[in-house]
């Protein structure tokens, strides 16, 4: 099926807005389906179907897909793409708006595809690694910069906040680098496929509260030490900070970055036992 005669017979016209890139290749929608372990008792759910190629190869493997669009003039295009997939079902609404605790009550476990805007990719992936029950794995097709942040490790310049909050729960590895080339329309910047694995309590703590203000505070100013940056966002004096970096292992000089995601999980727990603002 060619996709730009589909998009051309329904008068389809991009938007700025969705950040709409759309992939073809049949051999690289293929290595993306690969990469996520679909089989065919696998449930997807696939944020941002776009023109349906990526949904088709998922279906051919998979037992079931959900696929949330946020374009609703995409509505024809997909119901020509996607006319003879009978496990694939299109709700034409904003995942970010969908309540995902009662979108999950009736869920099996699921595995989350989406080739969606850079702009609202981490939001998206850290709603379900903060908030899902159900999820087993994300499979997300994101700028190659972006993807380098998922699944840097500690003290090199792509590590932050959002590779901490990722690793709490799952293990991020770069499956796929893909070049601009292979979009249509072809957009500024090459991508990558990037597999998150979940594991719950893959690094225990006793608060997730505690642990994603830690992160925060570690990454909130990085020209700062994290001694002074835990006295400014936790009201602690300086004897106090230091003996909570102290209890870790970790210098009074160090640096937020320098933390693996271990250690800011033990200090975490520091602070929740000293904080009880920091308790779940």
């Amino acid at each position: 099926m060619e996709v730009k005669t589909v998009l051309q017979r329904n008068a389809f016209r991009f938007k700025k807005q969705y950040g709409q890139n759309f992939i073809t290749d049949e051999g690289l929608l293929d290595r993306i389906v690969e990469a996520a372990g679909i089989d065919e008792n696998t449930t997807v759910v696939e944020i941002g179907p776009g023109a349906g190629t990526l949904t088709r190869a998922i279906a051919r493997r998979a037992k079931k897909v959900i696929a949330f669009e946020i374009d609703a003039s995409l509505k024809p295009v997909l119901a020509e793409t996607l006319s003879d997939v009978p496990n694939a079902e299109v709700v034409f609404r904003d995942f970010m708006q969908v309540d995902l605790a009662e979108f999950e009550r009736n869920m099996p476990p699921y595995t989350v595809i989406a080739n969606i805007p850079y702009y609202i990719t981490t939001p998206l992936v850290m709603r379900f690694v903060e908030e899902s029950k159900r999820v087993e794995r994300i499979v997300v097709t994101i700028q190659e910069e972006v993807a380098r942040r998922f699944c840097a490790k500690e003290n090199t310049a792509d590590y932050g906040a959002v590779t901490a909050g990722i690793a709490l729960r799952g293990r991020a590895f770069i499956a796929e680098h893909i070049p601009r080339t292979m979009f249509y329309p072809v957009p500024n910047v090459d991508s990558a496929v990037v597999r998150i694995d979940m594991e719950e309590g893959r690094i225990p703590v006793r608060s997730r509260k505690a642990y994603r203000e830690t992160v925060k505070c570690a990454f909130g100013s990085r020209r700062k030490t994290l001694c002074n940056n835990l006295m400014t966002s936790f009201c602690l004096s300086r004897e106090e900070a230091t003996a909570a970096l102290s209890s870790i292992g970790v210098e009074s000089m160090a640096r937020g970055e320098s933390l693996s995601p271990e250690q800011l999980a033990k200090l975490s727990d520091v602070l929740a036992d000293k904080l009880p603002a920091l308790r779940e």
